[in-house]
């Protein structure tokens, strides 16, 4: 590995640093070897994975840390949080020359634990190792995973259950909730984090009139494209917080996620949203919202020299890009999964009477998109009870479709619609039987999501294509892991 250890330098303040706390009898549950080949890992580096990812191997190169920050969680002001199961336990640099966090979760508590007990166990290790790695190969920036152990040891949840570790990657593990702990309890650091984060992540920002302005207005954009292509892929994070959102607009913290199957935009994949502030539909008003808190404590880098009413003005001008930007991908990013041209005045609302025939009839989200895709109109027909608000859809699309150059646009919807999402029953499979030792289940999923736009019908199975019946009751998923 190549080390590029940049977190320890900056004030200790921001960091405990300690030692991973192994479990015991960790054995192998799932290795990526294409990622570690991308971390330009050595082959004595590959041969130990499962000791680097269960603890037992640290590195002298880097110092393992637990970061602290704070957070807004479910909209309400949380005080401090931190790392209080996971660990930075390296930066590396891979084969793009970019810098890489290596963050080991369930390592042991941590000074930032609070009440819990600093571990993971395998059902929520699992989610997190296929949803990371599903997400990446649909496109969408997301972190990843080297991979992840089992163990023998047990983890008390509502019943004692496999503890786990995973190697987790990720371009960025600051997130928004680092501002908000600097500001509010040690501000003197504001000035030199910023500049260290501008530095390192978004280094073009330097060469502006006002670097903090240009970093805003990167940290906003970017966020904005990452949320459309969660919703153009039916992802529903369901976590939002402050704290679970960093700064370089790549998916970070997954627990009660959920891909969206039946097209319901208000569903609550978390079931302890009680108010259904994460759903699917709310997404891009969170994430504004999130935004918009993130900015508030940039208010005392204002310049020596400036109005800091105009200082506010210009950081509510970086907010003000939010909503173009995700409209503008998201406009695009449906028109492309519809194969309607995205200069046509008619072909978004086209899109939305799509949408809103997939919500009323509660149509399967990501294969209607690939019946449309194979022209399969009576099919999709077939499904609906509202056969002639279908019949009305199709006459538009196909009219705005008319006098197009119809290869180009079906070569589009080819390349962004997905045969394959990580459909909760999915995981809850390949958990169930890991959790008895047998992780073909995690190989099959892993190997079937590296390529979701390929249909492979040698490796598929028919629960793979379609939610479970209506009369089966849905995998319930919680923030507890």
């Amino acid at each position: 590995m190549q080390f590029n250890s940049r977190y320890p330098t900056l004030p200790s303040r921001l960091y405990h640093q300690q030692q991973p706390l192994p479990l015991k009898g960790a054995k192998a549950g799932h290795f990526n070897a294409a990622l570690a080949d991308e971390l330009q890992w050595s082959n004595e580096d590959k041969a130990q994975w499962v000791e680097i990812c269960s603890g037992q191997k640290t590195f002298a190169e880097f110092p393992a840390l637990a970061m602290v920050y704070a957070g807004h969680q479910f909209g309400q002001w949380a005080g401090q949080l931190g790392d209080g199961r996971g660990l930075l336990i390296a930066q590396i640099v891979d084969q793009h020359q970019q810098t890489i966090d290596l963050h080991l979760k369930g390592a042991g508590a941590t000074p930032y634990s609070r009440m819990g007990d600093g571990r993971a166990v395998l059902r929520s290790v699992i989610r997190e190792y296929l949803a990371g790695h599903a997400l990446n190969a649909l496109g969408v920036p997301s972190s990843n995973a080297v991979g992840f152990t089992s163990s023998t040891q047990g983890v008390q949840r509502e019943k004692l259950e496999p503890g786990a570790m995973m190697l987790r990657t990720s371009d960025c593990h600051i997130r928004l909730g680092h501002f908000e702990w600097i500001n509010q309890y040690q501000p003197d650091l504001l000035p030199e984090f910023t500049q260290k984060c501008i530095e390192w992540h978004y280094p073009e920002c330097l060469k502006a009139e006002q670097p903090v302005l240009a970093f805003a207005t990167q940290v906003v954009q970017r966020t904005a494209v990452m949320i459309a292509q969660w919703q153009l892929v039916g992802f529903a994070h369901g976590v939002m917080n402050t704290d679970n959102l960093n700064i370089t607009g790549s998916t970070l913290d997954f627990g009660p996620y959920g891909f969206m199957e039946r097209f319901r935009p208000n569903w609550i994949n978390n079931h302890s949203d009680y108010q259904g502030r994460y759903t699917y539909q709310q997404q891009p008003s969170i994430g504004h919202w999130n935004l918009w808190t993130w900015l508030n404590n940039l208010i005392p880098l204002c310049p020596a020299d400036d109005d800091q009413e105009q200082w506010k003005t210009d950081l509510a001008q970086c907010l003000a890009h939010f909503e173009p930007t995700f409209l503008e991908h998201y406009k695009h990013g449906l028109n492309q999964k519809m194969g309607l041209p995205s200069f046509h005045k008619d072909s978004f609302d086209c899109a939305m009477a799509f949408l809103r025939i997939l919500q009323s009839e509660q149509l399967d989200y990501t294969q209607s998109f690939i019946r449309l895709q194979h022209k399969d109109y009576e099919t999709i027909k077939d499904d609906c009870l509202d056969r002639r608000q279908f019949e009305a859809f199709l006459t538009q699309y196909e009219r705005i479709r008319e006098h197009q150059d119809t290869d180009e646009l079906d070569a589009a919807m080819t390349a962004v619609n997905p045969h394959y999402i990580l459909r909760n029953h999915m995981a809850q499979k390949a958990i169930e039987l890991a959790e008895r030792d047998d992780f073909s289940e995690v190989e099959r999923l892993f190997r079937l999501l590296s390529q979701p736009y390929t249909r492979q019908t040698a490796l598929e199975k028919p629960e793979d294509l379609a939610p479970l019946p209506s009369d089966v009751p849905e995998v319930m998923v919680s923030c507890s892991s």
